[in-house]
């Protein structure tokens, strides 16, 4: 049975956190040890962590971190893994995850035979894990590269990679500054250059609380007005592009045609309204909504993006 490691990065999880490593423990797939890295917590998180690692001593490892950020904290775990393991998955501090979780990422990545990450939906819940429904709702489209410039749906709670894709990821010195989240750039990157896989079953309790980092949202509505209230915050900082201009940077050389003339049209400037339009009729990216594709057009033509 190949190894699996799970990647945590905790800060303040003192309330939740042993609901998420007993969750863990008790999957159906035997093969787990979990790595942990506290990013400065100043409550009683490495405590907790260090009573688990004392009880799980042949199973838990941990490293205590200054504060670096939920970014370059995940990079510092994956230059951090066991070799020895075959998958490796990205875990919140907060969630709980369903039995079956890492031995249905398992059934999926052990087909792969390049870099590979796999992710689900997750069932929405509340602090007190009741659940909301399912989020994100399955979507026609698969995920791509395309996708992965301009969107992230690869919820980073849910992703499990290969170590080809770990290899892939550490493989350039990145600027954290320029990445939207360490699970987007994971997308981005195996899309890039391996396989993606997407699962529709739900495969953890995704909690929402005043102290999430990313979260979901209950109606479409509402996940579109925050996008909207984020796109007005971050106006003139062009995220998007940034952490695309990121990628070129390090991977263009080894991107294939299509691919690279795609991501040259986006991050190209597009300052009148003929290059925004011939950006829209050229341009492959796409959102997996109709309505967020249209909030995208919109925020091209006025320079938002």
């Amino acid at each position: 049975m190949d190894k699996v490691q799970v990647l945590m990065s905790t800060y303040n999880g003192e309330k939740y956190i042993e609901e998420q490593l007993q969750s863990i423990l008790q999957q159906s797939y035997h093969n787990i040890e979990i790595l942990i890295r506290d990013d400065g917590s100043n409550d009683n998180t490495v405590n907790i962590i260090r009573k688990y690692a004392d009880m799980y001593s042949d199973k838990i490892r941990f490293i205590k971190g200054s504060n670096a950020g939920i970014i370059p904290s995940f990079f510092k775990l994956l230059g951090a893994v066991d070799l020895n393991a075959s998958y490796y998955c990205f875990c919140d501090q907060d969630d709980v995850w369903m039995n079956d979780k890492v031995e249905r990422a398992v059934n999926v990545l052990q087909l792969c035979d390049r870099a590979g990450m796999y992710f689900s939906s997750t069932m929405l819940a509340d602090q007190d894990l009741r659940p909301i429904k399912v989020w994100p709702a399955p979507s026609q489209k698969a995920p791509h590269f395309y996708n992965a410039l301009i969107q992230n749906v690869a919820v980073g709670a849910t992703v499990v990679i290969n170590k080809a894709a770990r290899d892939l990821l550490i493989s350039k010195t990145v600027n954290h500054e320029n990445l939207q989240m360490h699970d987007w750039w994971a997308y981005l990157c195996v899309s890039a250059f391996g396989r993606v896989y997407y699962d529709e079953q739900p495969t953890i309790y995704y909690r929402q609380h005043n102290n999430n980092v990313v979260g979901g949202h209950r109606t479409i509505f509402h996940e579109l007005w925050n996008k909207w209230r984020s796109f007005r915050k971050h106006s003139g900082h062009k995220l998007l592009k940034k952490q695309a201009i990121e990628f070129n940077k390090l991977y263009a050389d080894s991107l294939d045609t299509e691919k690279l003339n795609q991501l040259k049209l986006f991050i190209q400037d597009r300052k009148s309204v003929k290059h925004k339009l011939l950006f829209l009729r050229s341009s492959k990216l796409y959102r997996h909504s109709f309505l967020e594709n249209q909030l995208f057009k919109f925020l091209i033509i006025i320079d938002y993006v």
